[in-house]
């Protein structure tokens, strides 16, 4: 921070110095519109469109940013519940083996396989029934 305020201090300074040795009439011609100021505003204004159109290109890329941020945050916050969850399952499951209860692993039943063959000749015994 205080470094920042050094840096706008020496770049006032600087501005100023600039804009006390170059007090030259300048005209500006945009077509039509014609502007007569001194060199350091000219300058200055030109400097000030600058930053601002570059603020404006910028923009985008920072709100992009940001949400990618945040969106990544949500994801870390999930995960690690995620994480504490399966810990809670992990210490369950030892709590349970140390005792010597064994789960009872659920039951599933493997579905019949059921080949190409089989599918066809379902088709054709229903179509000459």
């Amino acid at each position: 921070m205080q470094l920042l305020l050094i840096l706008g201090m020496v770049f006032a300074i600087g501005a100023v110095t600039f804009s006390l040795q170059n007090d030259i009439p300048v005209t500006v011609v945009l077509g039509l519109w014609s502007y007569d100021s001194s060199l350091a505003v000219v300058l200055l204004v030109a400097v000030c469109v600058g930053v601002l159109i570059a603020a404006l290109v910028s923009t985008p890329s920072v709100i992009k940013g940001q949400w990618d941020r945040a969106r990544l945050r949500r994801q870390l916050a999930g995960a690690e519940n995620d994480r504490a969850s399966l810990e809670g399952r992990v210490s369950q499951l030892e709590s349970e083996a140390a005792h010597g209860e064994s789960p009872a692993p659920a039951a599933e039943e493997a579905a019949p396989y059921v080949g190409l063959k089989s599918i066809l000749m379902a088709q054709e015994e229903e179509c000459t029934k």
